[in-house]
């Protein structure tokens, strides 16, 4: 099949598939891109995720990962949401969660169709192929600014002028040389709403992202206590933080996903925190299973709705906090006494105090009653 007539029917297949774009670009980056990788990790701003520093030489181009890699196919897969996700930030007494994991897991969606793509390229190019959805060391979206399917705004996200800032990218890495689509340029302009609108500031710069003071970098990735300074700034965010993406006015061309799996599995999108707070670890794992909520456990999660809890401003929820003292997780433990301590006086809350021997309580419960 000659190379052309071999991409055409390549995208051809892809939008047979279930996704929404694909675009071919060459399995090797800049070295821009791999400046831009070590700057962020010299900075340190990876946080708790090492391992980004770790696997930093292999993800600084495809072809450091696989040798043989010659053509990149970046997919995308669309997940526009119904509504404007910033609208549910209003609403104190639930527990939001971002767009991207209100439905299945989109590893598990996009990574079944990037599969049977790549059987049938392999079959009919007869070459070697390997598909890729985030959990490798692969750079997916300086690869799909590459390829055409968008560029990276200010904010370090794909935004893409057909789908706004809502595409599931995968990758499969082909050993041979496909010709290759135009780059697309940066359209930002002078627009800085998505640098504006971050409630903890987490952009030191155009372009690059602090990943330790975002709040889904905390809400998902960060195993350890959140800092008491970025505590009121999450407000009812549970699961992610949609903020950047939301502001973005080229959302104003973005679709609502075509794939029923990516749509919310509860509906309305919102948790009510009076339902979030009775949980326990087992009905946890069963209300989000083959979800990517799963993936932060039981002890993050209650965490994080603990904080929401916090930021609720409703004393209905105290008695829904209080049994939360005594669970056997230290970061359940301290966030319910910082929780608490939103609502209670320094004496209501001597009458609680409990002496525990773990220090990120202590410092909880010292806070708390100094406040």
């Amino acid at each position: 099949m000659q190379d052309e007539k071999a991409k055409n029917w390549i995208k051809r297949k892809a939008l047979e598939n279930g996704f929404d774009a694909c675009q071919i670009s060459d399995a090797t980056l800049p070295d821009k891109v791999k400046e831009r990788l070590s700057h962020f990790v010299e900075q340190q701003y990876h946080g708790e995720m090492s391992w980004l520093g770790d696997t930093q030489e292999r993800r600084g181009s495809p072809d450091h990962m696989w040798p043989q890699a010659r053509s990149a196919i970046v997919l995308g897969m669309n997940y526009g949401p119904d509504h404007n996700p910033l609208d549910n930030l209003k609403f104190s007494l639930s527990g939001n969660i971002s767009v991207y994991a209100r439905g299945r897991d989109y590893h598990e969606v996009v990574k079944g169709k990037l599969k049977q793509l790549a059987s049938q390229i392999a079959s009919q190019l007869k070459t070697e192929v390997k598909v890729f959805v985030d959990t490798a060391p692969l750079m997916e979206k300086p690869l799909a600014g590459q390829a055409g399917l968008g560029w990276q705004g200010k904010h370090t996200n794909l935004v893409s002028r057909e789908f706004g800032s809502w595409l599931f990218l995968g990758v499969i890495l082909i050993a041979a040389p496909l010709p290759e689509d135009e780059p697309e340029a940066d359209h930002c302009g002078n627009c800085t709403a998505c640098l504006d609108i971050c409630p903890t500031n987490a952009f030191p710069a155009p372009y690059q992202l602090d990943a330790r003071r975002c709040i889904s970098y905390m809400t998902i990735e960060q195993k350890s206590q959140i800092a008491f300074e970025y505590r009121k700034l999450i407000g009812n965010r549970i699961f992610g933080c949609d903020d950047c993406l939301a502001i973005c006015p080229w959302n104003k061309f973005a679709k609502l996903a075509n794939e029923q799996k990516l749509h919310p599995k509860h509906e309305p999108a919102l948790w009510p925190l009076l339902d979030l707070l009775d949980m326990d670890d087992a009905l946890f794992r069963e209300t989000f299973a083959n979800m990517p909520v799963r993936r932060a456990g039981f002890e993050r999660f209650m965490r994080n709705v603990l904080i929401a809890a916090g930021n609720a401003n409703d004393e209905v929820l105290i008695q829904k906090i209080k049994p939360h003292l005594c669970s056997d997780l230290p970061l359940v433990r301290s966030m319910a006494v910082w929780a608490l301590s939103c609502y209670l006086s320094k004496e209501q809350m001597k009458t609680l105090y409990r002496e525990d021997c773990d220090r990120i309580v202590e410092d909880e419960w010292k806070r708390a009653l100094n406040h």
